[in-house]
């Protein structure tokens, strides 16, 4: 990935995690890593552990951010997701969604942010 992507997908995940904090959500963890993958953000909302897939694009000129979470991808982040529950026993027993945070970053103006709860 070219750093010019790393730069604009990093700075889409710190516009998510704003706006994640500021709709009342705690974040957990962040990038968290496993032989399987990467899940962006883990947060907390009540009793209810959150694991947010965050997607940046420049433009829709190949489709919206939230396009680009296929059912492939969904499956994945839900065996990553079981595999952080499985690390960290102690919120196993809780309700778990899985949202979907769209990052539109056009150079003119604030990034367009929209969280999608139960997106996949």
């Amino acid at each position: 990935m070219s750093s010019s992507r790393q730069a604009v997908g990093a700075y889409g995940e710190r516009c998510a995690v704003r706006h994640l904090i500021d709709a009342g959500l705690v974040i957990v963890e962040r990038n968290w890593r496993s032989v399987a993958g990467e899940i962006d953000i883990i947060a907390r909302q009540g009793d209810i552990v959150v694991f947010c897939e965050v997607k940046t694009r420049r433009s829709t000129r190949y489709g919206s951010p939230e396009e680009a979470v296929t059912p492939a991808k969904a499956r994945r982040i839900r065996r990553l997701a079981a595999g952080w529950l499985a690390a960290n026993p102690g919120h196993r027993r809780r309700t778990v969604r899985f949202d979907l945070v769209s990052v539109l970053v056009t150079g003119v103006g604030a990034a367009q942010v929209r969280h999608l709860p139960a997106a996949f």
